[in-house]
């Protein structure tokens, strides 16, 4: 793998870090593009994704160190190096999706439209962010003498982080399709919540990096199981809003 991509003079690029950059510059131009419909400026756009980032960056950072709480007590400088990986995908969603809800009311836009509009960005931000993964060797799977080899672990392992790419990137094609036919603002960033955490429950079995902590499950497929029962509630709730508004 390629932890660290190139050297210009004493700066190290790293992998995780240029693809957690180009994700957000990827998705940012292409969502600002689609804004013009709903006739939002280019600029709108760019304040909304850097504050989400922001928020998705720190909480994510956050629940990944309370999870390796004691990882970091050892290694305290660590904290910092976002570029070495490590952001829960659980925790970036939670504050980025507060920080963006934030943003849109303080700005006093229709709130189901701006987060129908970002959802799919969110899923093709994430396929790309994988890729960093990968390159770097976080996230990584389970033994298998059929897998790619990855030097820092000395094994030949399950690509879970490509598995997680090509799933989130299939996301992104389903939800700008749904978005289409969507008629409840608010419905595409609740399919974004219930796909993605199917699709995390489901490589949770494939990854090793993650202890198993009750009948069989990881942390991260615990919460994936609240996170799709939260979007059913959520979804159910949107509806009936929905119904009753238009009655």
């Amino acid at each position: 793998m390629y932890p660290v991509i190139c050297k210009i003079g004493p700066l190290q690029v790293y992998s995780y870090g240029l693809m957690l950059a180009l994700a957000v510059i990827v998705c940012t131009h292409w969502m600002s593009r689609e804004a013009r419909r709903l006739r939002l400026s280019a600029e709108l756009i760019y304040d909304l994704v850097f504050w989400v980032v922001i928020g998705g960056i720190l909480g994510g950072r956050i629940f990944y160190i309370l999870l390796n709480w004691n990882f970091f007590l050892q290694h305290p400088a660590e904290i910092v190096m976002v570029q070495h990986g490590g952001l829960a995908w659980q925790g970036a969603l939670m504050v980025g999706s507060l920080a963006g809800v934030v943003f849109i009311r303080r700005r006093k836009l229709a709130l189901g439209p701006m987060l129908d509009l970002a959802a799919p960005y969110i899923a093709l931000g994430q396929a790309i962010g994988r890729v960093g993964c990968f390159l770097n060797g976080c996230c990584y799977g389970r033994e298998v003498s059929w897998g790619i080899y990855f030097p820092v672990h000395g094994a030949r392992l399950h690509p879970t982080q490509l598995y997680s790419a090509v799933g989130l990137l299939l996301i992104f094609l389903i939800l700008k399709k749904f978005r289409r036919l969507r008629k409840v603002p608010g419905q595409v960033l609740v399919l974004y919540l219930m796909l993605a955490s199917v699709q995390r429950f489901c490589i949770e079995f494939w990854r090793a990096d993650h202890e198993v902590i009750w009948a069989g499950l990881s942390i991260f497929q615990i919460m994936s199981i609240v996170l799709f029962l939260l979007g059913l509630i959520v979804n159910r709730l949107l509806t009936r809003y929905h119904r009753s508004s238009s009655l």
